[in-house]
């Protein structure tokens, strides 16, 4: 086995350069180009020992589905589809040219090398994290939860196609022929197309989103990003289907569009009705709700900060309370924001409520220079 190269400066950064070009693929509101998605596609089948498909196009995963029930299309789950059906024949090709590659890899590199370790966590994990499941579970929301056959994920596949593109790519691996080719078929889907189903006789083909709107995901060291647009859906598609997603939080559209106590004292997902609250502000719903102010005292983690303590409304239908404190931070706008945290309902002081957070006695909490 050769030398292992260096990670110097330099391979680092290329490797990021280029797992964000597979990034800006992976968001790509831009129309599917049909024409290489079609012929890849064709490929594909003909590798597979299938026929040549015809394709019918449409607008958004939700109407793909739409369409095949209507034309009535299906498989058997994969695991019981035989060798010769469309979604099973194209899953095999793909999972044995991945067995392939990965032996090369670790018979190149070593198993757990750092060029391994490193191409995981910043291209696989990374783009996994940002694509995989963060924009194809949004889209998965807006589906029955049943679909037939195997759904190719399209530009949300670049995760493992940009993994094994990686090695290949800087030179620390190298694949057989035909799985190199199979990888670069891949490599064109994700940068020519949305979802698509493969059946027998058609190939159903979606449109890309028309709109996908992103933040850097916080603690992120790989450019990790989350799905967020503060006033509009955050992914939509252009017959309308969308989603509302707030820092990465999937919600109703009454959360953005129209938002209110009694919505909010009603909704039982914690995560959501917390983006409901931080949407209109914890102190317009504490005062419209009327929630009963335990104690107040000042935060000594944050000096001229007050710490307030709220009983939980009755109708979220659990005990506990609320700990209205101010972010020891500044937003990029220079201002602090309010937000509330759950604490348990014996806690009875503002004080002890927030050194429970940092699970510190009040004492200690109250030794504090500042937080953050």
């Amino acid at each position: 086995m050769s030398a292992v190269p260096i990670l110097d400066p330099d391979t680092l950064a290329a490797i990021a350069a280029r797992r964000d070009q597979w990034l800006g693929q992976g968001l790509c509101t831009q129309p599917a180009d049909r024409s290489s998605a079609e012929s890849a596609v064709i490929e594909l089948y003909q590798r597979a020992g299938l026929k040549q498909p015809k394709f019918a196009w449409v607008h958004s995963p939700p109407a793909a589905l739409k369409l095949i029930a209507e034309e009535g299309l299906s498989v058997p789950p994969i695991r019981f589809a035989g060798p010769h059906h469309s979604s099973a024949a194209i899953a095999s090709l793909r999972h044995w040219a991945g067995e392939r590659m990965d032996k090369r890899i670790d018979g190149r590199v070593g198993h757990k090398d750092r060029h391994q370790q490193l191409i995981r966590a910043a291209v696989w994990n990374s783009l996994r994290t940002s694509l995989h499941i963060g924009v194809a579970t949004a889209m998965r929301t807006l589906l029955p939860s049943q679909a037939p056959g195997v759904t190719w994920y399209g530009q949300q596949d670049a995760h493992w196609v940009a993994y094994y593109d990686a090695f290949r790519h800087f030179g620390f691996a190298s694949y057989l022929k035909p799985d190199a080719e199979i990888l670069d078929l891949q490599a064109t889907l994700v940068g020519a197309t949305g979802w698509w189903w493969a059946f027998d006789d058609v190939c159903v083909m979606a449109e890309r989103p028309s709109a996908l709107h992103t933040e850097p995901t916080p603690d992120g060291i790989h450019n990790e990003r989350r799905l967020h647009h503060l006033d509009q859906p955050a992914l939509q598609f252009l017959d309308g289907n969308h989603v509302f997603v707030q820092h990465g939080t999937i919600v109703p559209d009454w959360v953005v569009l129209d938002p209110t106590v009694e919505r909010i004292n009603k909704e039982r997902n914690i995560e959501i009705r917390r983006c409901a609250i931080e949407r209109i502000g914890w102190d317009r719903y504490i005062e419209t709700a009327e929630l009963e102010l335990v104690d107040r005292g000042d935060d000594p983690g944050n000096p001229e900060s007050q710490l307030e303590l709220h009983a939980h409304p009755a109708d979220w239908g659990r005990t506990g309370r609320v700990l209205l404190v101010v972010n020891g931070s500044r937003e990029r706008d220079g201002q602090r924001r309010r937000y509330g945290l759950h604490v348990p309902h014996w806690i009875n002081s503002a004080l002890n409520a927030a050194a429970w957070t940092y699970g510190l006695s009040g004492t200690d909490y109250a030794q504090l220079v500042r937080r953050t």
